[in-house]
């Protein structure tokens, strides 16, 4: 029995998840929440600047966009992007390697700095033991949208799987990321696998002995 821990965005997904799911929600609403993605320009162009991280750009986007949204409104979106997302958004090989490792009685859990509104959906869906993401913030039944949690990517994965370690010592760890911030927490399991990689971040990982492979 091992710890396999998958990255959802470009690692079982062959795109980014957030972008889609917000932008499928605004058009089922038709006006509403679109007139919203000017007030996230200022963070962009902080961001641009090397002055806003990764975790208060996605904070500003969601706010701007889907506050004021009933979990009831999001949850029903939720069913139907999952749904679309596990028809035709997945690498079939991700597939494999997941239920390769279920049929080998493996603990899987899902880590993905992508946010709690779908993430614990997918993982549900495709039989994953336990979620790490990222969480938001409510009032009530209505989202705010800022972030609940630290943003969870780069360290932070890193800091998320050293904690499933301890929780479960005697097992090994298998990780599988896709992105240069992976390459920090896949060189930090037992065995990490750095998957469809752009050249940089295979550049990376060779330097550091994390395995390249090239899913479909």
């Amino acid at each position: 029995m091992q710890l396999a821990v998958f990255d959802l965005d470009g690692t079982i997904t062959r795109r980014d998840t957030l972008l889609p799911y917000v932008t499928g929600y605004l058009n089922r609403q038709r006006w509403r929440g679109w007139p919203g993605m000017l007030r996230v320009v200022p963070t962009a162009a902080r961001f641009a600047l090397g002055r806003a991280d990764h975790g208060q750009l996605k904070a500003s986007f969601i706010k701007a966009t889907l506050a004021g949204s009933t979990r009831s409104e999001l949850s029903h979106w939720t069913e139907e992007f999952v749904r679309a997302l596990l028809e035709d958004g997945l690498f079939g090989d991700a597939r494999a390697k997941i239920s390769t490792h279920r049929g080998a009685g493996d603990r899987l859990v899902l880590m993905s700095a992508s946010t709690d509104l779908y993430v614990p959906a997918v993982a549900r869906a495709l039989g994953f033991h336990e979620v790490i993401c990222t969480a938001l913030r409510w009032d009530g039944d209505r989202l705010r949208g800022d972030l609940a949690t630290p943003n969870c990517r780069g360290p932070e994965k890193t800091r998320c799987l050293r904690e499933l370690q301890q929780r479960y010592p005697d097992l090994r760890s298998v990780a599988y990321g896709n992105a240069c911030s992976d390459i920090d927490h896949l060189q930090a399991a037992t065995q990490g696998f750095l998957v469809n990689g752009a050249s940089n971040a295979r550049q990376m990982a060779a330097a550091v002995g994390v395995a390249c492979v090239s899913w479909h």
